[in-house]
Order: C-alpha cells, then structure tokens, then sequence
C-alpha cells in the first residue's frame, strides 16, 4: 500500500488490489502507524478487486468535511447531467472528483460511442453479490449515470476514461458489461479473458477538510497484461 500524501487531518494512498476499502486499509493504516485504536474515517470505497487513489481522514472532524464535499459534489453532477434542477445555494460544480481508467473488451460501435454519457437503473442482489441492469425504477433500484472517453484501441481491447457522476456498487463494471464491453479479467460480468480486473481509480480532486487547499493526485498506468498495449 503506497501512501502519497499524509497530515493530521487525511490520508491519500493508493489502494491494491485484494485489499478491501472498509477494513483492509484502515486496518493496515493502524498497523502502520503503530496505533491499533487510530480514528481512520471512510470517505469513498473501491471494490476489493480494484486498485487505485483513496482518502481517509485521520479526524472525525476531517471525515465530516469530506462526506459533506461527496455529497455536495453529486448534487452538482446530479443538476449537470439533468437528474436534478437547480435551486438556492447549488453547488455550481462538483469538488470532489473521482476519476478511473478501465480496459475494456471491443472499441467503439453503435452502443458504445467513443465518448459519451452512459445511464441506467441498477438492482443491487446482495444475497447474489451481483449488481443488474434494469428498464424502470422500482424499490431498491437506483439510477447511475458516468460519463466516458476511450482514448486508444489496441487490438481487442480499448482504454477508456471515465468520471463517475454517482457511486453505486460495481456502477462501472456493469454500465460497461450490459453494452458488450466488459471490463478485462471481470469474469463475473462477462469477460473471457482471465486476470485482474483491469480498472484503476486514477485521479482524484477535493479541497483539503481544514486548509480549504485544492488537492489533486493521479496515477501512472499499473502494470499488468492487459495495461501494457496502452502504454506510452
């Protein structure tokens, strides 16, 4: 676990895969500080099978400040994409920024343009594990929106960036997979080739909890069959 930034207020690491957000990493934060009761506040989580850019906060203080940024920030994606109208005090734009980079399976076609804006209500079946599209709203259906631009086709497979607008469970690997696309090594939704599932949480925008500082980190590309093609 690489950390890239520390202070007293937060922390920002990047996250390996097979470690999960919500107890791995903050487990492994405590025991590397040498502090087993250490405050460790999750903010945003990543599947354990994905890799990439996380914070934490290290106060509750910290931790309150940055669910109000993530908060505010998908009531702003929410108003510029259209699921919501604008009303007093909105926030003009989003301050916390997530962003992820995925391999994908096939390059651009008629359901899966080289950049755009994808929707869909999702059905989380939690005693399956398993996230579904579906047509309509229902109970325990929620709408996830992302938007997307692939940037390189090597062979079969394609390197696409994408900006989350909301944070729903396996939102990307299925958004991808229900359009024949499916992320490479994601054998749960569909992909045939075997590995890692290749998707990153590459970059990452808030404003410091305390200071009010923009803070913006990014990542390389991983190394991994499936990243080499798009290097360079």
């Amino acid at each position: 676990m690489n950390i890239l930034y520390e202070d007293t207020a937060l922390v920002v690491l990047d996250k390996p895969a097979g470690l999960t957000s919500e107890e791995g990493v903050p487990a492994a934060l405590r025991q590397r500080w040498g502090r087993p009761d250490a405050y460790v506040g999750v903010i945003h989580r990543l599947d354990t099978g994905v890799s990439g850019l996380m914070v934490y906060a290290r106060t509750p203080g910290a931790a309150a400040a940055l669910t109000k940024q993530v908060t505010e920030s998908q009531q702003a994606y929410a108003i510029l994409d259209g699921r919501a109208e604008a009303g007093p005090g909105a926030p003009a734009q989003p301050c916390f920024r997530k962003t992820y980079r995925a391999v994908i399976a096939g390059g651009p076609d008629e359901g899966l343009p080289p950049e755009g804006i994808l929707r869909d209500y999702l059905f989380k079946d939690s005693r399956k594990g398993r996230v579904f599209p579906v047509k309509r709203p229902r109970k325990g259906v929620r709408e996830a929106v992302l938007e997307y631009r692939i940037v390189k086709t090597a062979g079969e497979m394609s390197l696409a960036e994408i900006t989350l607008h909301t944070g729903r469970t396996h939102q990307i690997r299925v958004q991808f997979a229900s359009r024949k696309h499916p992320l490479a090594g994601d054998g749960k939704y569909g992909s045939r080739v075997k590995g890692s599932i290749a998707l990153q949480s590459c970059g990452l925008q808030f404003l410091h909890p305390e200071t009010g500082k923009p803070m913006a980190f990014t990542l390389p590309l991983p190394e991994g069959t499936f990243w080499k093609p798009f290097e360079g």
